[in-house]
């Protein structure tokens, strides 16, 4: 199978409305996907922080396909790979993978720092790729999106960030209510989008299984500080690399060029899970 190239026209519906969506792009191994999800969430006591999943919060495991020999191969899987290198170039860097049994709704939000507080700098474009293990409609808890809201500094995109969180105050509309996209998914589908797009899910049962992929650019020597507080982000979950074991020790050397420069700037990743550890009573859900 040659690598998947996006087209021009997919990459500009990308940056004009901020997601993209490849139906039955991964049907034919959807079902030793599911398999291993859920073994690996058995490995680790079936949810979150070793506890079995119990339907009243959402459970979380990250790093999650680094766990798994087959889940991270899915990094060199061509049509997973191309994805991610049409957007971002060759030498992306693969940086973070979370498994999730979802609870009820998810309100609006980005899934960046769209503030700059963090990093002292506009939200970093990073794009995530989530597969659905169960069918999901609009009102089932299917990934909602508003087109165009990734746009950081934007009028538009501003009013959403100011707005949205208190929609009803705001807006004098419940979250579910507000205009949007449901990108309706089937297990196989796939689901891109630029995580500054703002997004939701309403309407989902406790059991709703999901993993995201998670990949940016290369970081210029100039950004190299942003790339260390993307690492040093990883401590509120507890971790001491941003890689599981699986994901290292089965990479090739054209994996390792999507890992190679966050594995540099670990150092301080210790400490800073010393100091989550005296702050919070049990790691980050995600």
């Amino acid at each position: 199978m040659d690598k998947l190239q996006l087209t021009p026209q997919q990459i500009a519906f990308m940056d004009v409305f901020g997601y993209l969506v490849f139906p039955g792009l991964l049907a034919d191994c959807i079902e030793r996907i599911t398999t291993e999800f859920e073994q690996v969430f058995t490995g680790h006591g079936g949810g979150h922080n070793g506890e079995p999943h119990n339907g009243t919060a959402r459970s979380c495991i990250l790093p999650f396909i680094d766990q798994s020999d087959y889940l991270s191969a899915l990094i060199d899987d061509v049509r997973v790979d191309g994805i991610f290198a049409s957007l971002l170039g060759d030498d992306y860097n693969y940086l973070g993978s979370d498994g999730n049994f979802y609870v009820g709704d998810t309100g609006w939000h980005s899934d960046t720092d769209w503030t700059g507080k963090m990093r002292g700098a506009p939200p970093r474009v990073f794009y995530k790729m989530a597969l659905y293990l169960d069918p999901v409609t609009a009102t089932s808890g299917a990934l909602r999106v508003i087109p165009g809201s990734q746009r950081y500094g934007d009028h538009f995109a501003e009013d959403l960030q100011r707005t949205l969180r208190r929609s009803q105050d705001e807006l004098g509309l419940t979250g579910d209510a507000v205009p949007a996209i449901a990108l309706e998914s089937k297990p196989g589908d796939v689901v891109v989008f630029n995580q500054n797009t703002k997004h939701s899910a309403w309407g989902g049962n406790n059991r709703r299984r999901m993993f995201t992929i998670n990949a940016t650019r290369q970081y210029d020597d100039a950004d190299i500080p942003l790339l260390r507080n993307e690492v040093a982000a990883f401590a509120r979950f507890w971790v001491d690399s941003v890689y599981g074991p699986a994901m290292l020790r089965t990479a090739s050397d054209a994996r390792m060029v999507h890992l190679r420069q966050p594995l540099t700037q670990l150092d301080h990743l210790a400490d800073a899970v010393r100091k989550a550890k005296e702050t919070m009573s049990e790691p980050a859900r995600g």
